[in-house]
């Protein structure tokens, strides 16, 4: 089992409801990575059947405790091959940081981690698939790990663009792809209480031709969409990379990544 060295510690602002989250990290001998929030006693396993929403974001519940906006957390555990973890929270929503899993990893590299490599590889018997009105989900077996994403936005760059991840491709472009929305739509979430913390150095807007501010790398949103894949199919507790398998996701979101994880859960266990 792979955890921190060390103890961690990480504040910072939350996107959706703005507030500060303070976050510190243990490490475990358990294996899962573990939720708590101050001032309950119950743990939240990471696994896909915990979810109790995906509208905005992936969130986990158990009872009545919650913890929101966990896959870009989960991510970085996945790149960094973290098995075992607890993660105490001042608040039950994990900060946004700079919109992307690069700050997590960045924290995990800091602290040290006992045990770094994904595992053996796990070869996928039959195609897995997940499939609603346009989305679609598809896991075929292959002889290497590999994601290819595709999404359709109202956007110039992003309209029907497709786009492929392997463990030979650049994983920085990944790990440091930030959280993404319509600026259109922004006013419409501050009403609803949403997107309180969302900023220029955390969210890259979609403008009717353009973005907000200066994009990382060509198409940044569509590896975001593949970051947050990686951190919801980890859930798991299987890491993805150890799959023989390419990934399929067309018009996907969180529901659909969340569903293709039971199914995935399922047949590999």
């Amino acid at each position: 089992m792979a955890t921190l060295s060390k103890k961690n510690t990480v504040t910072g602002q939350t996107l959706m409801t703005g507030k500060e989250c303070t976050v510190s990290f243990f490490p475990s001998k358990e294996k899962g990575i573990r939720f708590f929030v101050q001032g309950n006693e119950t743990s939240i396993l990471a696994n896909p059947l915990n979810v109790v929403s995906t509208d905005n974001c992936t969130v986990l519940g158990s009872g009545e405790v919650r913890v929101m906006l966990v896959e870009h957390f989960m991510a970085a555990c996945a790149f960094s091959g973290v098995t075992s973890l607890d993660v105490c929270m001042s608040i039950p929503e994990m900060p946004i940081l700079d919109g992307s899993s690069l700050k997590w990893f960045e924290m995990f590299q800091k602290a040290g981690i006992t045990e770094e490599n994904y595992g053996e590889s796990i070869e996928i018997s039959e195609p897995i698939t997940y499939s609603d009105n346009k989305t679609t989900l598809v896991v075929i077996p292959s002889d290497e790990f590999k994601i290819t994403y595709c999404i359709n936005f109202d956007h110039p760059d992003l309209k029907n663009r497709w786009l492929s991840f392997d463990l030979s491709s650049d994983k920085n472009n990944i790990i440091e792809a930030r959280t993404f929305g319509y600026l259109k739509d922004l006013e419409k979430f501050h009403q609803m209480g949403l997107a309180l913390g969302a900023n220029g150095k955390n969210t890259v807007g979609l403008t009717e031709d353009g973005y907000t501010t200066e994009l990382r790398s060509q198409y940044e949103p569509i590896k975001h969409k593949i970051l947050d894949l990686i951190g919801d199919l980890y859930l798991t507790g299987i890491n993805p990379f150890r799959l023989k398998a390419h990934i399929i996701a067309k018009d996907a979101g969180h529901k659909s990544h969340v569903e293709l994880a039971k199914k995935f859960t399922n047949i590999v266990y």
